[in-house]
């Protein structure tokens, strides 16, 4: 049978987030050891204690969930359950990355947490904005993007049929999710981020990953990857590391990554990490799909009923 596992990407992290893995798996608590010592804290007491506010410093998440989802996937490893294809929403991108053996848990923890000062860094606080469109779909909410006067605006996720994220400065994307109400939109909601990723607000934090990235040797992925910023199947080092530059100034395509790794005949998905945030937009994306989880016990069990009754 041929699986997808999917990664999870910022605003899916939680204090406890899966702690119940690492309290029953030895897999679990290897990934956290190796994580603390490779970013001078404890991953797993913040990760389990908090505090919140800690948490969700940006340069802090990033890593956290990256451990935490690698957690999640080296348990499935050592139950025999092994990805046919990967791909990873934004920070996700990373923990697919690790997966398939293109970065090792060490580099890829101090990458992302690089990554996350790079994005803060690039636009100061309250500066700029993202927000979700619901209910438009994607050419008018380009569009309205393009209409906005008061700045710069452009979509940033398109993460599934009605639901595209855009981002910018403030005040512009303020007027674009008033022209999208007027345009019909269910909602149009602020999104609680403190950097505006996927636009060319990010080019500076971009430059400066491309940087860091010409000095970490990248290996060719045991498995395919499913990259954000072309939805396109990669199997070469050196193009996955231009993906990776390439993704945190452009538009996440999210339903075209899901769309094409349907059409090679692949309908069974497993969220690998804390939330459930990319198992909703791929219901939505095709209903038909089976979606599962992994990041406790409960799901992790249902996971291996499933996928091991099936094989």
């Amino acid at each position: 049978m041929k699986i997808a596992f999917v990664f999870p990407g910022q605003g899916s992290q939680r204090v406890g987030m899966c702690r119940e893995l690492w309290d029953n798996f030895s897999e679990a608590k290897k990934v956290y050891e190796e994580a603390s010592a490779a970013l001078g804290y404890d991953v797993a007491k913040l990760s389990f204690n908090g505090p919140k506010e800690e948490l969700n410093k940006t340069f802090r998440t990033q890593p956290c969930i990256l451990t935490a989802s690698i957690a999640a996937n080296n348990v499935l490893a050592s139950k025999g359950i092994e990805p046919y294809v990967v791909a990873g929403h934004s920070l996700g991108e990373y923990s697919a990355l690790v997966a398939a053996g293109v970065l090792s848990l060490s580099e890829a923890v101090r990458l992302t947490e690089k990554r996350g000062m790079f994005m803060q860094e690039a636009v100061p606080e309250g500066k700029g904005l993202m927000a979700a469109i619901m209910g438009l779909d994607r050419n008018k909410v380009d569009d309205i993007c393009l209409s906005v006067e008061s700045g710069y605006v452009s979509p940033a996720n398109y993460n599934c049929p009605g639901q595209i994220v855009i981002a910018g400065e403030k005040k512009a994307v303020e007027e674009a999710m008033k022209l999208a109400k007027n345009a019909g939109a269910k909602r149009a909601i602020p999104l609680a981020v403190s950097a505006p990723s996927h636009c060319t607000l990010m080019i500076g934090a971009s430059d400066r990953l491309g940087e860091l990235l010409s000095t970490i040797k990248f290996n060719d992925p045991s498995v395919p990857i499913v990259n954000n910023a072309e939805a396109m199947f990669l199997t070469n080092a050196e193009r996955i590391k231009y993906a990776l530059i390439a993704q945190l100034s452009s538009p996440l395509l999210w339903e075209d990554s899901i769309r094409n790794i349907l059409e090679k005949g692949i309908d069974t998905f497993v969220e690998v990490g804390p939330g459930k945030v990319l198992s909703g937009l791929i219901k939505r994306i095709e209903p038909s799909a089976r979606i599962l989880n992994v990041e406790d016990m409960e799901s992790l069990n249902k996971t291996l009923q499933e996928l091991q009754g099936a094989s």
